[in-house]
C-alpha cells in the first residue's frame, strides 16, 4: 500500500511539474508583441495609390529569402512622413507617375537579421544580382551593411518612381539565373519602375546618387524622384539613389522592433 501511495504522490508530482511547464510555455507564446506607437500608419490608409513592392518580405532581395519581422505586405510609416509621400503622390500624378516604395518601416529584428547574414561568408546565393564585384567581407567596412538602420525610427523610405499606366512586376522565381543589378534595364531583372541606372539595393558605386557615369534619361529620372521628394520634405543620402528620410524625424533617436504586419496600426489613422 505504501508504495502505491508513494508512486501515486510521484506521478502526481511529475504531472504538476508538466502543467507548471505547459502553463509557462503557453504564457511565453500568448506575451502580445509590441505595436506601433500611434504616430505611426499604414502608408495605405493615407494614400492607397502609391505601388508597394515590399521586397523584405519576399525572397527577392540581396539575402534570398524573406527577413524577420515582415509579416504581411504593408508599408508602415510615420504620420508625417506618409502625409508627405501623398502630397509628393499627388504631385507625380499629375505628370503620368507614381511613385513605388520597396521598404517603409524596417524593425530593429530585421536589421539583426542582415547583420548575421552579412557574417555568414559562406552564402552568396544573391551574390551575381546584388553585389556582384564587392566581396562579402566587405560589406560592413563599406557601409553596405550596419548595426543600426535609420527604417527602424519609421519616417526612411526605399522608393522609386513608376511610369503610368503601371503593370505589375512579374514575380521572382528563388534559383532562376541572376543578373547583375547595374546591367542594362532590359537585361536585369523587370521592373516596372523608371530606369533609375542600376536596380533597387545595388551593392555597388553606381547606386551613388549623383555618380557621374549616370547620365541621360537614368540622370533625369533620380532628380525626379529627388526633386519631387525633397519639395514634400524628404532628404536623400548619397550612397543610394533610392533611400530618403523625412524631416524632422519624430522618433530621431529611437529604434523599434514591432511586426510590419496590419495589427501593428490596427486602429491607426
Amino acid at each position: 500500500m505504501r508504495g502505491l501511495v508513494a508512486a501515486a504522490a510521484a506521478l502526481l508530482a511529475v504531472t504538476a511539474t508538466a502543467s507548471t511547464a505547459t502553463a509557462a510555455a503557453s504564457s511565453a507564446r500568448a506575451t502580445p508583441e509590441p505595436k506601433a506607437p500611434a504616430e505611426f500608419v499604414a502608408l495605405a490608409t493615407v494614400d492607397p495609390t502609391i505601388i508597394q513592392e515590399l521586397r523584405y518580405i519576399t525572397p527577392h532581395n540581396f539575402v534570398g529569402r524573406p527577413i524577420d519581422g515582415y509579416r504581411q505586405p504593408v508599408c508602415i510609416l510615420t504620420r508625417h512622413a506618409a502625409q508627405a509621400l501623398h502630397r509628393a503622390q499627388l504631385k507625380l500624378l499629375a505628370e503620368g507617375y507614381s511613385l513605388k516604395v520597396y521598404d517603409c518601416f524596417r524593425p530593429q529584428r530585421a536589421v539583426d537579421n542582415f547583420v548575421e547574414w552579412a557574417k555568414d561568408l559562406d552564402d552568396n546565393r544573391m551574390k551575381t544580382e546584388f553585389y556582384p564585384l564587392v566581396d562579402k567581407s566587405r560589406l560592413f567596412d563599406d557601409n553596405y551593411i550596419a548595426a543600426k538602420s535609420g527604417h527602424s525610427r519609421g519616417s526612411s523610405v526605399d522608393i522609386t518612381i513608376v511610369k503610368l499606366p503601371a503593370w505589375p512586376t512579374r514575380p521572382y522565381r528563388p534559383g532562376q539565373p541572376l543578373v547583375n543589378c547595374f546591367a542594362p534595364k532590359d537585361q536585369r531583372f523587370p521592373d516596372n519602375s523608371v530606369d533609375m541606372g542600376t536596380g533597387f539595393d545595388c551593392f555597388d558605386t553606381l547606386s551613388h546618387t549623383d555618380d557621374p557615369r549616370v547620365q541621360g534619361v537614368q540622370r533625369a529620372n533620380r532628380d525626379l524622384l529627388r526633386g519631387t521628394l525633397k519639395e514634400a520634405g524628404f532628404v536623400g543620402i548619397p550612397e543610394e539613389w533610392w533611400h530618403f528620410t523625412y524631416k524632422p524625424e519624430p522618433f530621431p533617436d529611437t529604434y523599434f522592433d514591432f511586426p510590419v504586419a496590419w495589427r501593428s496600426v490596427a486602429g491607426h489613422r
